[in-house]
């Protein structure tokens, strides 16, 4: 199963990351990819307001950002990537704690997972890339668990 992600409604519920902050959507992609690897899932992530000229689908490794022009938001592309996928739409997970997200979700038949849960399935997938315990021998980089550490400050 894939994940499409409503990713400005996911970037509060996970620890250290803020919406505020200029890097957020690329940390949530960073921390997007670390899960790919590990669980080895198609995720794709839309991010609504993007600056002019800044729009459009981008690929960072195994994960699809979607950058929603602006006067447009990331709800209606979620329900028209939804609208795309057609019947397949019910292989997917919707991640949103949106309510009309979720509707649309239910009306293609797609699984829904409130992002509160799904940042805990993150940082369980993190824990797992850390460890090596995903699948006894995905680990990450010295680079990847330094990045992570200095997110979640777990010394």
């Amino acid at each position: 199963m894939g994940y499409l992600i409503d990713g400005h409604n996911l970037i509060p519920k996970i620890a250290g990351l803020n919406l505020s902050s200029l890097d957020d959507e690329q940390r949530l992609i960073e921390l997007l990819q670390i899960f790919c690897r590990v669980r080895r899932q198609p995720v794709e992530v839309f991010f609504d307001q993007a600056p002019p000229g800044s729009s459009g689908r981008k690929q960072f490794g195994q994960v699809v950002a979607h950058f929603v022009r602006q006067g447009r938001i990331a709800d209606e592309a979620i329900a028209g990537r939804l609208d795309q996928l057609g019947k397949t739409a019910r292989n997917w997970v919707v991640v949103t704690s949106d309510r009309q997200v979720q509707r649309e979700a239910r009306s293609h038949h797609a699984a829904i997972l409130p992002s509160e849960q799904f940042a805990v399935e993150l940082h369980a997938a993190l824990q797992d890339a850390r460890t090596g315990s995903a699948n006894g021998e995905t680990k990450l980089s010295e680079q990847e668990l330094e990045e992570w550490l200095n997110l979640f400050g777990d010394k």
